[in-house]
């Protein structure tokens, strides 16, 4: 017996000392949890960049703001000190001002025109001054359209915003469209959010479905209103450092696996929703809301974007374009 767990042992420790190590090895972070969608896509995405790469790049994952907020971590892209980020649109919008024109309220009617704007010729030149600031946009996973969850009243309307203290992302648009429906928009970090929730710190959130059920929001929030208010995407940010440290050919291959895990990661995040908002039905009280006096209560956010950003009333119509 135990010549063969010896003789098991020396096997094991040859295979170890003979596999090579990888060339360079990569951090990616992100802010969901570890059974969300988008930490279940980035584990199959690093699987495949050591295959594809036959094992010279080794890509290390890290999930639920473990290396810091969306903030911290496109900071730490822009000095180098991290790899990748699959991060949130509304902190990299605010490094790249264009960009915030595809968080406005109601922009999209589904998926679909999003996708066709981001993938096309316009997402491109929105992102592109991004370099500029040490970051580089590969692709845009999903994060789907965003809803209000509470533990005050069921939100059918406008008016029943009022007063209300909504945790929100680090997200101009979001604090700007949350204020004009009556609430306090308060900037706070999603990993510490569920313990705020919990204390009474906010009354309420916003978020698309995936966050609010696997992050398990469900259950420090009581009432889950479908607003569909905005749609967000989830930026695949790589820092530039990294990006001219790699090889070309190994800069390809990330690239397009990037690309191809975002498609991925779409179909999955659109399938489940359906799945996750039934279980949630079963332990929150969920309603549906008068979009179409929330479309017209978020009219001053569309005049503040507009007065706020240079050609940003030609970017809009360029946008329009593909929601008509």
């Amino acid at each position: 017996m135990h010549k063969r767990i010896l003789s098991f042992l020396m096997v094991v420790a040859a295979v170890c000392v003979s596999a090579p190590a990888a060339e360079f090895s990569l951090t990616l972070g992100h802010g969901a949890a570890p059974d969300n969608p988008r930490h279940l896509m980035a584990k199959e995405f690093a699987d495949a960049i050591l295959e594809r790469t036959g094992g010279r790049v080794e890509v290390e994952v890290y999930h639920s703001e473990s290396l810091g907020s969306d903030r911290q971590m496109l900071q730490s892209l822009m000095l180098g000190k991290l790899d990748m980020s699959i991060n949130s649109h509304g902190p990299v919008a605010a490094f790249l001002d264009n960009l915030n024109v595809i968080g406005l309220p109601f922009l999209f009617a589904n998926p679909e025109q999003a996708y066709t704007l981001l993938d096309g010729e316009l997402g491109r030149e929105l992102v592109k001054p991004l370099e500029r600031k040490n970051m580089k946009i590969l692709a845009f996973w999903d994060n789907g359209f965003r809803h209000f969850t509470n533990n005050v009243k069921p939100i059918t309307k406008p008016a029943d915003m009022d007063g209300l203290k909504i945790r929100t992302p680090e997200d101009s648009l979001t604090i700007n469209f949350v204020e004009a429906l009556g609430a306090s928009a308060i900037p706070f970090a999603f990993g510490e959010l569920y313990e705020a929730l919990g204390e009474g710190v906010f009354d309420g959130q916003e978020n698309a479905i995936p966050n609010i059920y696997y992050s398990k929001l469900y259950e420090v929030q009581r009432y889950l209103s479908l607003t569909n208010h905005k749609y967000e995407s989830c930026p695949f940010v790589i820092s530039m450092r990294t990006w001219r440290m790699l090889p070309k050919d190994l800069t390809a291959i990330i690239e397009d696996t990037a690309v191809e895990y975002a498609m991925k990661h779409r179909e999955l995040t659109n399938n489940v929703n359906r799945e996750l908002l039934e279980k949630m039905s079963d332990v929150m009280e969920v309603n549906e809301v008068d979009v179409m006096e929330f479309r017209a209560a978020s009219n001053s956010v569309y005049d503040q974007f507009i007065n706020q950003h240079k050609g940003a009333r030609a970017l809009l119509d360029r946008v329009r374009n593909y929601t008509e």
